[in-house]
């Protein structure tokens, strides 16, 4: 059945706009996604919360508070440091022969993401798949499948243009997320159509999508 049916006749109103008008300041969204995503966790005893982005203080503060115990990798940071660690290790190879990007990308997930299967009853990805390389992004989204548990849930989150100011997530309340401007400043990869994410995320038994008018489209996949 799909659970997320039910929710294709809800308010679709998307949240409100990042405020650009200033410059590096801390903008507020509000987030159907993440509301929805609250909303369908399992309810258990002892959650247990993958966030892909840095540490947010706030975002560790609102799950722990409900009894989640939480687990934050930056996938994006560790994924740039593996990448250029191994070129440099890589520097004196034989040029006519450049790096593999699978090959690199499945030597990625051997030291990250190592974590007991169904660990996790949700995972915050953020944006993290616009800034990937292309080759790790199927073997990622299936470790992540792997990585939660039945009925548990996975938030992610696709620009729609590729020029934008790179942010980090912070949740500030059920349906509320402030987006904080990121340090980091190498430019999103790729802008995905619809079919692409569906079928990226293909192994996840329903979906839903979520439109902003700041070119930030939400996706939600219950497993």
């Amino acid at each position: 059945m799909d659970v997320l049916g039910k929710l294709r006749t809800s308010d679709e109103r998307p949240g409100r706009s990042a405020d650009s008008s200033r410059l590096g300041a801390v903008s507020v969204r509000r987030s159907n996604g993440l509301k929805d995503f609250l909303w369908l966790m399992p309810e258990v005893e002892q959650g247990r919360l993958l966030d892909l982005g840095p540490v947010a203080q706030s975002t560790v503060m609102f799950f722990t508070d409900r009894g989640f115990r939480v687990t934050t990798e930056d996938v994006v940071r560790s994924w740039d440091d593996f990448e250029a660690g191994w070129k440099r290790e890589h520097a004196g190879s034989d040029p006519a022969e450049p790096p593999d990007p699978a090959e690199i990308a499945a030597a990625f997930l051997e030291s990250n993401l190592r974590f007991e299967p169904e660990s996790f009853h949700g995972i915050l990805a953020w944006d993290a798949c616009d800034y990937l390389e292309t080759e790790l992004l199927a073997p990622l989204v299936a470790r992540l499948h792997e990585l939660v548990a039945p009925s548990g849930v996975l938030l992610a989150a696709f620009h729609d243009a590729m020029e934008v100011e790179p942010v980090n997530y912070r949740v500030r309340d059920n349906e509320t997320v402030d987006l904080v401007p990121a340090r980091r400043q190498q430019p999103i990869r790729r802008v995905f159509q619809n079919r692409e994410i569906l079928a990226l995320f293909a192994g996840f038994r329903s979906s839903r999508t979520y439109v902003g008018r700041d070119h930030l489209r939400e996706a939600l996949f219950l497993k």
